[in-house]
């Protein structure tokens, strides 16, 4: 019968094996270490135990407490992951509603948490899933599956929804529409990837528009691709409609700004019955127009007006401290007008400057005093009557915009939607499905607890794993940093265990 045995060595320390004995001759089994304190040899007896009862099946008949020091002449330390970080985002997942799409498509959402954790190509995620959480994916297996994420788009816009109205309580009385590009690293384009205006400053490399719904809150809703070259105000009805033919979503007010307003925009929204503000291109409107805008604001900080049009009825405010803005940039840009003149030069982007004749330049005054009339004014369009909405409320709800702007920043610099490297169509769809995805939890996370995106990483970041494999018991241990009390609010409030 194998038994534990302690003995002195020549340096003093206590030696802890596992030996036998027959006919009076002991055989070590096991040696499975040295110690000086008593906690050290009792940690070195539990190995043994454990040692024994692996080896043998056969369990002790006095169960022992779990030691409290590891011993370090049989441990190993294998490096550290961050567990807590990925556990967190799997809880804060479920708590948006995508507990189904966790279970029957893991990678999507395994890239789609890389995305916040660290952004990088669909091959490093792979290695980095592995490094920092221990989960391992082939990589043919990954990019084989990749395209077929493309198809989960409408379940996973169907779980915001439901979370939007459940869990954050937005009714979508109102929401708000933008669009951005996002390029390729390429310059090589097709019917999808198409060069066009570019809002990331890059008009050579092929892109694509995406137009996106969002709730008031920032909240993401939806979205649709288009082909790069796409005008963006061609977008908004198109996605209007798919959004309220696949989630059966009534939006009574959209809200968009002014590259969205047209005559065929304004006809569609009044056919579906929805109410609509868009902002105003002032610059564009009648000299009549403005003059009656000028006459009716008098210069009166937050002096406000409305005015019917074929648009709708037109809002218009005035800023004392937008007017101060407005006068200082126009009259750089007359001074610079001026100059231009003399040199007998159009300029770049000479916005005051007009051709005579010939060789000719003179200043634009009509449009000079054109501008004078609007300054600090901004305008808005709106086919709500005042009695449902005043025109400061319509003003308020135009601002929301920044909402919008606020998530394509997210999109674009947290989760690092673009470049895009992909160029088969359903690859490309599906990068876009796990970028949606990353922008659901994140703004999640980032309207629960008010903190940015970027800071809540860091904070998971912080709560690290250490794994000790333990040679003699052949057990890995794992050994969490503290959760610090800053951290455990915010968990708290995502209701995250911890």
């Amino acid at each position: 019968m194998p038994s534990i045995r302690k003995t002195k060595t020549a340096s003093g320390a206590v030696a802890v094996q596992v030996v036998r004995y027959t006919h009076d001759q002991m055989t070590v089994l096991k040696h499975v270490g040295s110690g000086h304190t008593q906690e050290e040899i009792a940690a070195l007896v539990a190995s043994a135990r454990e040692w024994l009862s692996q080896t043998t099946k056969q369990a002790s008949l006095f169960p022992q407490r779990e030691p409290r020091v590891l011993p370090l002449a049989t441990v190993v330390y294998l490096g550290v992951t961050h567990a807590f970080a990925y556990d967190t985002l799997c809880a804060v997942a479920r708590a948006c509603g995508f507990k189904s799409v966790q279970q029957k498509e893991r990678l999507l959402f395994d890239l789609a948490v890389m995305r916040i954790i660290e952004p990088t190509s669909k091959l490093r995620a792979i290695a980095l899933l592995k490094q920092y959480f221990d989960i391992h994916y082939a990589e043919r297996t990954v990019y084989r599956q990749l395209p077929r994420l493309k198809d989960l788009k409408d379940e996973l816009e169907a779980v915001a929804v439901r979370c939007a109205l459940g869990t954050l309580k937005s009714d979508l009385a109102l929401v708000l529409y933008d669009v951005t590009t996002l390029y390729f690293e390429t310059f090589t384009a097709d019917e999808l990837r198409m060069p066009g205006f570019s809002k990331d400053n890059k008009p050579q490399q092929p892109q694509i528009v995406i137009g996106l719904l969002v709730t008031k809150q920032g909240f993401p809703l939806g979205y649709e691709l288009f082909a790069g070259n796409t005008f963006e105000g061609k977008t908004m009805i198109s996605v209007l409609e798919a959004f309220a033919d696949k989630h059966h979503v009534t939006t009574p007010t959209i809200v968009a700004d002014a590259a969205m307003l047209s005559q065929e925009n304004i006809a569609e929204l009044k056919k579906r019955r929805l109410s609509y503000i868009v902002g105003a291109r002032l610059a564009n409107a009648s000299p009549t127009l403005i003059k009656q805008i000028h006459k009716a604001l008098k210069r009166q900080d937050k002096a406000t007006t409305r005015l019917p049009t074929k648009h709708g009825d037109l809002v218009a405010s005035f800023s004392a401290a937008r007017y101060r803005k407005n006068k200082g940039d126009m009259e750089r840009q007359i001074e610079r007008g001026k100059k231009l003149v003399a040199r007998h030069e159009p300029g770049r982007r000479a916005k005051f400057v007009t051709k005579k004749g010939g060789d000719a330049y003179v200043l634009n005054e009509a449009l000079i005093e054109k501008n004078k009339l609007l300054l600090g004014i901004r305008g808005y369009y709106t086919n709500t009557p005042a009695k449902e909405l005043s025109n400061n409320e319509v003003i308020a709800r135009y601002h929301d915009l920044w909402h919008v702007e606020q998530v394509f920043r997210m999109a674009k610099s947290d989760l690092a939607s673009r470049p895009i490297f992909h160029h088969q169509e359903d690859s490309v769809r599906a990068h876009m499905v796990v970028c949606f995805a990353a922008l659901v939890i994140g703004k999640y996370i980032e309207i629960k607890v008010s903190l940015s995106l970027k800071k809540i990483r860091d904070l998971l970041w912080d709560v690290t794993d250490a794994q000790l494999y333990d040679k003699a018991t052949k057990k890995t241990i794992k050994l969490r940093s503290p959760v610090n009390d800053e951290l455990k609010k915010l968990l708290r409030k995502l209701r995250a265990p911890y």
